[in-house]
């Protein structure tokens, strides 16, 4: 799995980038604060031929979000999250410091 950052010049945002490897998998998203961990608002990530998810979003920099992926109806989190902060039902969520 991996996040690239991309801070625009032109305005205060940042163009994210999450990779996740699953071959297997039908369908991968990602929740988060950013979507107010809304499955009807989750990005959807898109398969490419080598077997890998892909997705960008824009979000707004100076700002931290907390996400998990969602891999056939399982959250996973992110190996490179830039945080992971402990959440309601007692597991952690990965945190993107922008």
């Amino acid at each position: 799995m991996a996040i690239t950052k991309q801070y625009l010049k032109s305005k205060p945002v940042c163009k994210v980038t999450f990779t996740v490897p699953a071959e297997d998998a039908k369908k991968v998203s990602v929740l988060g604060t950013f979507n107010e961990w809304n499955e009807k608002k989750a990005l959807q990530l898109k398969k490419l031929k080598n077997g890998t998810f892909k997705g960008t979003i824009d979000l707004e920099k100076d700002n931290s979000y907390e996400f998990k992926y969602l891999v056939d109806g399982t959250f996973i989190n992110e190996e490179e999250a830039d945080a992971y902060k402990t959440n309601e039902f007692g597991g952690e969520n990965a945190v993107l410091n922008l």
